[in-house]
């Protein structure tokens, strides 16, 4: 099982390798956007903000999250790891309930270029 600070680590990973994209893929996270990641196993929730083309002020706090983001994420953290390790492909994990994602259908429509 995934510790919470190889979780940390491997958002710190995402958020780097966003903030060098290029292309669509920096476009399609241009949002502003409020942003929840909660990880069922360890029973925490990272909160933070998908901003200037990358995720900022970053905080964690025990069980779910205390407000509703706008950009809503669920999964184990061994997911969460091998997601940004590339060892876990996204439209499966999804498809096979893995991975929540919960967002307004615009942003779902610019986020699955992300994905």
């Amino acid at each position: 099982m995934a510790t919470l600070d190889q979780c940390r680590a491997a958002l710190d990973r995402l958020a780097r390798n966003m903030s060098g994209a290029d292309g669509e893929v920096r476009s399609a996270a241009a949002l502003d956007r409020s942003l929840s990641c909660r990880l069922t196993d360890l029973d925490v929730t990272f909160l933070g903000r998908l901003a200037h083309g990358t995720i900022e002020d970053v905080t964690c706090v025990p069980g779910p999250p205390p407000y509703r983001a706008e950009i809503r994420l669920a999964m184990s953290g061994d997911d969460l790891v091998a997601l940004v390790d590339g060892r876990l492909d996204f439209a499966r994990a999804w498809g096979r309930g893995r991975v929540r994602l919960e967002a307004g259908v615009l942003d779902l429509l610019r986020l699955r270029k992300l994905l």
